[in-house]
């Protein structure tokens, strides 16, 4: 016992030995990266095996026994990883692999993405990817589970060109596939160990060929000078470091992907991964040099994420672009240009943090003590660095039209597409309640929280069934209420489809002063092509001649967009319209309450009289299948007005791509679990808004109404 609890003590003092110098290790040194993947390719696992490989924890843990360092919420050890968790550790004197999934790649340098190899490129890999590439984000491909019966390193790295539209450069090749893998050889280094004629003829013939095949891929990208070629190949390893620097630049430059394989459940491949890491994917200094010239040595910091713990408060993850970020010293929020002070910092391992005393450019870290700073928050020094830093981007703007929107850039949401009322248990518990769902939407800038204007209930909006029933879950679990949530709805829109004029006249006598103000105005239906969610205002040429006063116009915009917020059909949010200001006549003294009012009717008036339509959200649905219970599938689909778009093959299975309204995905988990007796996955995201026939436009608004 003495002995397992000095073990402990020594890890831990190793682990803060290290910490501690941890501020002073160059840009050069750290790699800020994310593991992507489908549901069920592995990253978990993947990520207990990096963890242990370089020395951080002791035990490897495994997903199904719930004991993994990532999966510390109770809702990711019952389902799947749910949220992203920060790990630092070092391998071969890198210090700062800081690992985070999906939401955190804004902040992120590079990723790792991992791929079921008996699958190949699946639906939520497609979508991974495209945010990957929404950030521009060099990537390296690991194709995990070569050890499963059924995998295909051909297959899989056909997939990556294939449906990714990518350039797989193939670093490594497997030994055996199935039960009979044993492990990979290293198309770089020459080895596993290294091959000689005495060992396996075909897969020395193989090696060969790949690695010629890899260096004719390289050169092919104009990244390695043809007189090298002939030199890469021949005079191994001579010509190492400018063959992997040669890789490097085509990764960096997103001509292509570096490609491994191997097994994380057998603990093949994790430290050849590390390495590759280290070799092929950038550090800080290497992105985002923009901000680096915006702020020079004084400190920028972007906000990606918030945790809420019981004892210390909001915890808020920052990612330092420049400068230092030491405790107990002041910061300016640009965007709600506010002062905060932070009082701690931490590094993040998990679920669990380590104090330091300052962090250095390059690192993501955890502050305490942020009251007010949310996900998509710039954070700098002092409001006269800010102010120097526009400047200086002001400066900059003809050289480069994007800077501006580079310093400020946040997280983008996006829109929920499901919402249900929630009560607190009983109305003592509302302020509870109140303060839960404050710190979750914080929390998750994806959850809204709104009160019903007409019933006045608290009203939840989410992404999904399974994010509203894991806020829920969280609301009893972390804050101890028993909420009771409402029937799930979805979340239809709105808009016009004639143009039309109308105007009104507000007439009210309040504590002896008469408000009189009339306004007039035209709504229109905006392309569709180019649909927006908020109204587009603008005025007549008679209405600029007056030169409205400012406050009068504010006044206006705000009734014109209260209004859009509820449309005369079912209560949505009114998108897709374009809204001219004809007139706006007031009598002197009139309030500015009483001209919103009365730009609110009117636009309410004209809205209904332009002949109103609803917009459902069209989900694009992916579905692997085996081909057994295609035909069930595809004939409840069906039954759902889904539209199937394709049909492809993939190994043993079938991969169907859809278009199906939201409203009839409402349980669909269940339903494809008990047609498929349990073999078929799914993924689900929203498309688009799409307008409604009008027979399922009535259908709807009957069972509304009654």
């Amino acid at each position: 016992m003495l002995n397992k609890i000095f073990t402990f003590l020594l890890c831990y003092l190793k682990l803060y030995i290290k910490l501690i110098f941890f501020s002073f290790f160059p840009f050069d040194r750290i790699r800020n990266i994310c593991i992507l993947a489908h549901i069920d390719a592995g990253k978990t696992t993947t990520t207990e095996r990096i963890l242990y490989y370089s020395g951080y924890i002791r035990a490897l843990g495994d997903v199904d026994d719930g004991d993994t360092v990532q999966d510390f919420m109770v809702q990711e050890r019952k389902r799947l990883t749910i949220q992203s968790a920060a790990v630092t550790f070092d391998w071969n004197d890198h210090l700062d692999f800081t690992v985070e999934v999906e939401r955190a790649l804004r902040v992120l340098d590079g990723a790792v993405t991992v791929f079921d190899s008996s699958a190949g490129v699946e639906a939520q890999t497609m979508t991974v990817w495209r945010q990957a590439d929404k950030h521009h984000v060099p990537r390296i491909c690991f194709l995990n589970k070569m050890d499963k019966i059924g995998s295909s390193f051909t297959y899989s790295v056909e997939s990556i060109k294939k449906k990714l539209h990518a350039k797989p450069l193939v670093l490594q090749v497997p030994i055996g596939t199935g039960k009979n893998f044993k492990g990979v050889v290293d198309l770089i280094t020459n080895e596993k160990k290294p091959l000689t004629s005495k060992d396996n003829p075909a897969l020395l013939k193989e090696a060969k060929d790949a690695r010629n095949n890899l260096i004719e891929q390289v050169t092919s990208l104009k990244f390695v000078n043809n007189c090298f070629v002939s030199l890469l190949r021949f005079h191994f390893p001579k010509n190492l470091r400018k063959l992997q620097a040669a890789i490097r630049r085509v990764t960096l430059a997103h001509k292509a992907v570096p490609v491994l394989c191997g097994s994380a459940l057998k603990n093949k491949g994790i430290q050849p991964l590390l390495d590759a890491i280290t070799l092929y994917l950038p550090a800080p200094n290497e992105r985002n040099q923009e901000l680096l010239q915006h702020y020079g040595d004084e400190l920028c910091a972007l906000a990606f994420k918030v945790l809420h713990d019981k004892q210390r408060g909001p915890l808020v993850f920052v990612r330092i672009y420049s400068g230092t970020m030491k405790p107990q010293s002041s910061i300016y929020n640009i965007n709600k240009n506010i002062t905060e002070r932070m009082s701690r910092l931490l590094l993040p391992f998990a679920d669990q943090h380590v104090e330091i005393s300052s962090l250095t450019s390059g690192n993501i870290a955890l502050t305490v003590g942020l009251k007010q700073t949310a996900t998509g928050d710039t954070v700098v020094s002092a409001k006269s660095s800010a102010a120097a830093a526009a400047r200086r981007a002001e400066k900059d703007q003809g050289k480069n039209q994007d800077r501006e929107r580079l310093m400020l850039a946040g997280v983008e949401i996006p829109q929920p597409v499901f919402f249900c009322t929630i009560e607190p248990p009983s109305m003592a518990k509302q302020a509870e309640l109140d303060h839960a769902l404050n710190c979750l939407q914080r929390e998750d800038p994806s959850l809204i929280v709104k009160i019903d204007p007409d019933s006045g209930q608290t009203v939840l909006c989410g992404m999904g069934e399974l994010h509203i029933e894991i806020i829920h879950d969280r609301i009893k679990r972390e804050f101890g209420i028993e909420a009771d949530l409402g029937p799930l709805q979805v979340a239809y829109r709105e808009t016009i489809m004639n143009t039309t004029t109308a105007s009104d006249t507000l007439d009210r006598t309040i504590g002896g002063k008469r408000h009189l103000v009339n306004v007039q105005l035209t709504v229109s239906p905006w392309p569709q092509e180019a649909s927006v969610s908020t109204p587009v205002i603008s005025y007549a040429e008679s209405v600029q001649e007056t030169a409205l006063a400012q406050d009068m116009k504010n006044a206006v915009e705000n009734g014109v967009i209260s209004s859009c917020l509820q449309g005369p059909l079912l209560g949505s949010p009114v998108q897709g319209v374009q809204v001219t200001v004809l007139s706006v006549a007031a009598e002197p003294g009139t309030s500015l309450a009483m001209i919103s009012a009365c730009s609110s009717r009117c636009t309410h008036k004209a809205l209904k009289q332009a002949g109103c339509q609803i917009l459902e959200p069209l989900m694009s649905l992916a579905i692997t299948v085996d081909e057994d219970y295609l035909g069930l599938v595809l004939g409840d689909l069906a039954q759902r007005r889904g539209n199937i778009q394709e049909v492809q093959s993939c190994q043993d299975n079938k991969m169907v791509s859809a278009s199906v309204p939201l409203a009839n995905m409402m349980g669909y988990s269940t339903v494809l679990r008990t047609l498929t007796s349990g073999t078929a996955t799914f993924t689900l995201e929203l498309s688009s808004y799409e307008v409604m026939t009008s027979q399922d436009q009535s259908a709807l608004l009957n069972r509304v109404r009654h």
